[in-house]
């Protein structure tokens, strides 16, 4: 891709921005060497692998990336039968762990399912017995455990009770009333791993032993005593021991590494290469991407695009699309109006698709496969610079116009500018219709007006302009394509304040031509803006009535659902009832055969018994429910009070209300001794004397209760079944007299107690939540009871 390209569309910061999403340095040094491509396959596959792993971590989560080491210097040593330190042997099992762990969470249960990364992580090795035995036998960067092998784990315990036998000595000498005299201090040190105590120099011949080093002022010799020269030196002989052991560890370890160095360097380039997919993941979900589709027919669709590199709370997206009707594009408009910003955004976006990335856009959005793309972008201009800039302009233009085919798209900044207006505008014309005549995809800005003109009048030049808001003085940075910009320096002077007398002056300079087409410019925006307001408002109705017709559908559809419910409902019980009147018919029958023997009076009492039977299983099945005929015909409660006085229609029963009814209506009432939970459909009012009764009557019984409840019970020493009914009864007192928090004292004793009554309280109604108490509460002999 062109070098100028890269660095004026600002590539590198997207890929600076795709590094700060890799984990490893491995997946970071991959996305280093990122560029776009142009085979249209491998931007295929490139741009799957990215848009399965935004799947997945939208699916299941923060992707398991654990550390990923470069073990390229280490599998080399344990090649050529080296060993590993234990650092390093650390790096080998953290990394072989890490593949592992992403090969089972990108498996899928899908085993035929085909997929980019499926491929990869079916080429990944897994080693657990090298990891496990890496993990028992390091524990430290420097540190051996001593569980890596019976035999170290002897030789330390060795070492351990040598150390010990030697200390035990050294305190019997330091702690004599004979040698203590000689020594500097009671102490035991050691110097050059070896055991010494620090004598006085001058009692040197006191203390018969090894001198191995002294104090910076000579005053102190450290001596080893001759009595643990010998334990010395079988201490010594152990650590030897123990050093060999721990070498032959390292050794059997990297040997098994050794083995299959081949398939984990295979490894090292797939778990590289996860890390630098997920890396595009994350970019694209950061900045909110898509996945565009794409074509190799010059043809660009970008909706709702959004620069990358702005904030996205600032940056206004840009509608733009080339190579369909038209093959160039030229917009127009005041500087700072968003001109650039939508050149590199195009530019970019196709660096970005042909790079395996997503863009930053709506769904709809598609973009072509380009073999280069060219631009030539700088800063607003300044007179003063106008002969240097025209300059550094023409000689990249011209090198462009060298290069450039029909497979490529060309971006070009302030085309013409820096040049007399009349030589730059021709100029620029000129090398338009020379790239639409090569059939290059061409988009480019001006401030000509004569070039708004041109593409008026050629076939296959469109014009688009960014949209300027006279009333605010400022852009709006909307592209508006099929329409030129419109020079709004009049406007703006007059708003700020010059005199109309200039104004009117300055149109006298103005040909009538340029006149009449800023007035067509002016008429065409004027009914695009019309146009747009009725489309809004098109729009707007459209969605209300298909919002209207969703809900109307979707009630409809629980209608049809529940009439459905119903039916098979009725027909259920129809069959039950008839398979029951079948049951009881054959019954009768058969006591019929047999009393048919019967004689006199017998036979007819017992004829008369199965008549009178048969009459009041009819009357049952036909029993109708009987209720309040003028309250079955009422309206539900609309508010309903703790307390309140109620029917329950399905059971023709009074009672009183425990709980205010949830959100589907749902509520607990009182009926006799029994708590059941209705519906407040099946519930109607009692006439007013009986409810005014009524809640006098549980006004008084809430009153007593809120003067008389404790905010705490004891249960100590019931059963479970006593503790129950005993709580339960606690709980309802405790609930209509609002209480905000309980407490429940069970003691500790076996714990059977206790665990019951949470079992308890995680059904009960008007328990919200509980725990165990803390310290100066209790512990774990009380249990804290928020209530509802």
């Amino acid at each position: 891709m062109n070098e100028r390209t890269i660095r004026v569309l600002e590539y590198e910061k997207i890929k600076n921005k795709l590094k700060k999403q890799a984990t490893s340095q491995l997946g970071k040094e991959l996305i280093e060497k990122l560029e776009p491509i142009n085979d249209f396959n491998e931007v295929q596959q490139r741009l799957m692998e990215t848009s399965e792993a935004v799947s997945l971590v939208i699916q299941k989560g923060n992707i398991p990336i654990g550390p990923i080491y470069d073990l390229k210097r280490y599998l080399k040593i344990a090649e050529i039968g080296s060993y590993l330190y234990p650092k390093q042997l650390l790096e080998v099992g953290d990394t072989l762990r890490t593949a592992r762990v992403l090969k089972n969470f990108i498996k899928s249960e899908d085993s035929d399912k085909f997929s980019p990364l499926q491929s990869l992580i079916s080429n990944i090795s897994t080693y657990k017995n090298i990891e496990s035995r890496i993990e028992e036998a390091i524990i430290g960067e420097d540190e051996i455990s001593d569980n890596a092998s019976p035999t170290l784990r002897n030789i330390r315990r060795q070492i351990e009770n040598k150390n010990t036998a030697i200390r035990n000595k050294l305190n019997s000498i330091i702690n004599s009333s004979r040698t203590q005299k000689f020594l500097q201090d009671a102490i035991i040190t050691i110097r050059q791993d070896r055991f010494v105590v620090p004598v006085k120099a001058e009692n040197k011949k006191d203390v018969p032993g090894l001198v191995h080093d002294q104090s910076a002022s000579g005053a102190t010799l450290f001596i080893e005593p001759m009595a643990i020269v010998e334990m010395n030196n079988e201490l010594k002989e152990l650590k030897l021991k123990e050093k060999a052991e721990i070498e032959r560890i390292l050794r059997e370890i990297s040997g098994q590494i050794g083995e299959v160095t081949g398939n984990i360097k295979i490894n090292q380039e797939i778990l590289a290469n996860i890390d630098f997919i997920f890396a595009k993941a994350k970019l694209s979900l950061s900045m909110k991407g898509i996945e565009p589709k794409l074509n190799n027919r010059g043809y660009i669709r970008i909706k709702k695009g959004r620069h990358p590199l702005i904030d996205p709370n600032e940056v206004v997206p840009t509608d733009l699309w080339i190579g369909d009707k038209f093959d160039t594009l030229l917009i127009t408009g005041p500087n700072t109006g968003g001109k650039t910003v939508t050149l590199k955004t195009v530019g970019l976006m196709v660096l970005m698709t042909q790079s395996g990335l997503h863009v930053p856009a709506d769904y709809g959005t598609e973009i072509s496969i380009f073999n280069q793309v060219y631009a030539d972008i700088g800063d607003e201009q300044s007179i003063e610079q106008s002969l240097s800039t025209f300059s550094s302009h023409m000689t990249n233009i011209v090198e462009i116009l060298k290069n450039v085919t029909n497979s490529d798209l060309v971006i070009l900044d302030e085309l013409g500018s820096g040049t007399d207006p009349t030589e730059g505008a021709a100029l620029a014309m000129s090398i338009l219709t020379h790239l639409y005549n090569k059939g290059v995809k061409t988009i480019a800005t001006t401030h000509y007006s004569e070039l708004k003109q041109f593409a008026l009048s050629n076939e296959g030049i469109e014009n688009a302009c960014v949209e300027f808001d006279v009333e605010t003085l400022s852009p709006t940075y909307r592209l508006l394509i099929g329409i030129p910009g419109k020079s709004n320096a009049l406007e703006i002077s007059r708003r700020l304040g010059l005199s109309e007398d200039i104004i009117n002056k300055s149109k006298e300079f103005i040909t009538n031509e340029d006149i009449e087409f800023e007035k067509i410019i002016s008429t065409i925006e004027s009914n695009r803006k019309t146009a747009e307001q009725e489309r809004d408002e098109a729009i707007r109705l459209r969605l209300e009535v298909q919002r209207l017709k969703e809900n109307y559908e979707k009630k409809y559809e629980k209608l049809q659902q529940q009439k459905d419910r119903e039916i098979r409902k009725a027909k259920e019980e129809a069959r039950k009832i008839l398979k029951e009147a079948k049951r009881e018919a054959d019954e009768i029958v058969k006591e019929l055969r047999n009393i048919s023997k019967d004689v006199g009076k017998e036979r007819n009492k017992r004829i008369e018994e199965l008549r009178k039977k048969m009459k009041s299983n009819m009357e049952d099945l036909h029993e109708p429910v009987f209720f309040d005929e003028d309250m079955s015909f009422s309206e539900p409660p609309k508010n309903l009070n703790i307390g309140d006085s109620v029917k329950v229609l399905n059971l023709n029963q009074e009672g009183t209300v425990l709980t205010k009814p949830n959100q589907n209506g749902d509520l607990n009432v009182q009926v006799g001794i029994m708590k059941i939970n209705v519906n407040i459909s099946n519930l109607r009012l009692i006439n007013e004397g009986k409810e005014s009764s009524k809640k006098t009557n549980i006004g008084s019984i809430m009153k007593t209760k809120t003067q008389n409840i404790k905010k705490e019970i004891d249960l100590r020493g019931q059963t479970l079944e006593e503790a129950s009914i005993n709580l339960d009864k606690y709980l309802d007192d405790a609930y209509l007299a609002k209480l905000e928090s309980v407490t429940i004292i069970h003691g500790k004793g076996t714990g059977a107690l206790r665990k019951g009554i949470k079992d308890f309280l995680r059904r009960h109604a008007h328990v919200k939540a509980f725990r165990e108490g803390i310290y100066g509460e209790g512990g774990s002999g009380v249990t804290i009871v928020e209530l509802k």
